[in-house]
């Protein structure tokens, strides 16, 4: 169970005084509480903007509770909804066109037994679309459950993880594709989990190419372990043990210092591996600053010049920069700006750092150095990527609720604002102007969906 921040226990605590004071209209004192409250409620639409209609649904009630929502002392739902038979409400709230964009705390309201808790309801907006002119955009629909890309100037070639469904994940591939044609050219099942009767195969997720050694090397994030693959034939190298890496996010090859470094959500966990000897030579757990809370490292990104990794923990806002060779923590920024953030990247030669956040939807632009803010930009919905191009000097986003690829300057301007298809997943620019992009799907019927694209500027 996770634990509870300070920032939401003392929004807890404010729900608990704001129901004692607003109360349902006509009650008298303290009523009976509930002293075992389950009760959870959230949007069902994954964007929400102003002046929508929300669909909000709940459950963990008691059969007959009665539920109120409030934002303020302001209702939002006329009359209560009454938890059903088993537990479940389910109604609309109209968001109010001159809302405000941002994470608004809603105060749910229980009655019959009473209780109270806080949830955020997320308001965003659309950022126009625009530099569709600008770029050469060729596209090709894969497998289902595309999550990332990698590139390998050496082999000439594209690898794609895929992975479908929550465990047991049972369908799985990892592609490799013509970075022209944007075919496939070679696929692999990752082997069954061993020790399991259900079909459950160790399914890829984050993906890396190792130009030194041929290798690919990926992250089995439901598994909690990594895996190699040759680059040529996409066999087998090495499957590690499970547990090696809690909740494996993503992988980045340091050549400078023949390491592999993977991320791991699970614990704030980095873990290094030998990329000759495929060995793990590292593992250590980075402390948050932020009390009461963890750091859960997600996005990484590499400084090749200096030897240093960046990676963003998703409830903190808050970067970290390693030392490359020795894992040590050189620096820690907090951003306040950032909620949820996920993507991070680093411009070496600009000093400057990028980190995405689908909680606020933003792309903040900081000294790498000093962790000075030096722009925050408004980049669309659910902000889940960014890399950094240093061919057009660009910061690429992809924003998987708005749907969009937004090319970003060093100075914080939108140079362009592209389709991404359905839920933009990943972003990868290969160092010549050249960006490839995958993006995930409503199913397996979504015409817009598992696809990638090749975005190039065009040379006027």
């Amino acid at each position: 169970m996770p634990k509870l921040s300070s920032r939401r226990f003392r929004l807890a605590v404010l729900s608990l005084a704001l129901c004692a004071a607003v109360g349902a209209a006509g009650a008298q004192g303290f009523g009976q509480p509930d002293p075992d409250f389950k009760g959870a409620v959230r949007a069902a639409s994954p964007v929400i903007k102003a002046g929508d209609s929300v669909e909000m649904t709940g459950q963990g009630f008691k059969p007959g509770q009665t539920v109120t929502l409030l934002r303020g002392e302001t209702v939002l739902n006329a009359a209560p909804w009454t938890a059903d038979a088993e537990g479940r409400i389910k109604g609309s709230v109209q968001v109010p066109a001159d809302a405000a964009t941002g994470r608004h705390p809603i105060i749910v309201r229980a009655a019959n037994p009473d209780a109270a808790a806080v949830i955020e309801l997320k308001v965003s907006k659309d950022v126009p679309l625009s530099g569709a002119d600008r770029y050469d955009v060729v596209t090709n629909q894969l497998v289902q459950g595309l999550y990332q890309v990698a590139h390998s100037a050496k082999s000439d070639a594209l690898f794609v993880t895929a992975a479908v469904g929550r465990p047991p994940v049972t369908q799985s591939e990892l592609l490799k594709l013509d970075p022209r044609t944007l075919e496939i050219t070679a696929r692999v099942t990752p082997a069954q989990v061993e020790g399991q009767t259900d079909g459950r195969v160790y399914a890829v997720y984050g993906v890396a190419v190792d130009e030194a050694n041929g290798n690919v090397w990926v992250t089995n994030t439901r598994d909690d372990t990594v895996a190699v693959y040759r680059q040529s034939d996409l066999s087998l190298v090495k499957q590690f043990d499970k547990g090696v890496l809690p909740h494996g996010r993503d992988l980045v090859v340091d050549t400078k210092d023949n390491r592999v470094w993977a991320s791991g959500f699970g614990g704030g966990k980095f873990v290094a591996f030998d990329a000759k000897t495929l060995e793990v030579v590292q593992d250590l757990t980075v402390e948050s600053k932020v009390r009461g809370e963890e750091f859960g490292p997600m996005a990484l990104a590499l400084d090749p010049v200096a030897g240093e990794l960046y990676s963003v923990g998703l409830s903190t806002g808050e970067v970290v920069v390693l030392d490359g060779a020795t894992g040590a923590v050189d620096r820690m920024f907090r951003f306040p700006t950032v909620n949820g953030g996920i993507g991070v990247a680093i411009d070496p030669k600009g000093r400057r750092l990028y980190v995405a956040a689908q909680g606020s939807d933003n792309l903040v632009i900081a000294n790498a150095d000093t962790g000075e803010v030096l722009h925050d930009v408004y980049v669309g919905a659910g902000a889940v990527y960014v890399a950094f191009d240093p061919h057009t000097g660009l910061a690429y986003v992809a924003s998987r609720g708005a749907g969009t690829i937004t090319a970003v300057d060093a100075n914080g301007n939108i140079v362009a604002n592209l389709d991404g298809g359905t839920f933009p997943n990943h972003v990868l620019p290969t160092g010549d102007g050249t960006v490839y992009a995958v993006n995930k799907s409503r199913g397996a019927d979504d015409a817009a969906g598992d696809q990638i694209r090749r975005i190039t500027p065009k040379t006027n």
